[in-house]
């Protein structure tokens, strides 16, 4: 399994970004996808995650109502719209597969991680 995440780059404070991460070697339809960030001397935090299908999707309050995760399944791939950026966004981001089963919030319930890319948002 492997995912590709990229878009990241440096933005203005109010700019947006879209973020892309395309997976392979996986059935990539079965499993929920998330969004995970880290900031310098922080820990990795929950941003963002969504059902195999779609139908569902769940957010950190910290970015809900600016941020929007989707997918598409056809192209293997799994998105995170960010608007309204803010500089406490600046994080590498990581997109990741969830087990099976498990919470869409924990960390430790996502099996595969992307490489991450950097998100920097400036004031």
């Amino acid at each position: 399994v492997q995912l590709q995440a990229y878009g990241g780059g440096l933005v203005q404070a109010g700019g947006s970004l879209r973020l892309s991460c395309v997976a392979s070697g996986v059935t990539f339809s079965n499993y929920a996808m998330g969004w995970f960030r880290q900031a310098p001397g922080k820990e990795r935090e929950f941003v963002a995650a969504i059902t195999w299908s779609g139908s569902s999707t769940y957010y950190a309050d910290s970015v809900k109502g600016r941020f929007t995760i989707s997918r598409d399944n056809a192209k293997n791939t799994v998105y995170l719209q960010m608007n309204s950026l803010k500089p406490e966004d600046t994080a590498v981001y990581y997109c990741s597969r969830r087990k099976y089963y498990g919470s869409y919030y924990d960390s430790r319930d996502f099996d595969y991680w992307g490489q991450g890319t950097q998100v920097t948002v400036s004031s």
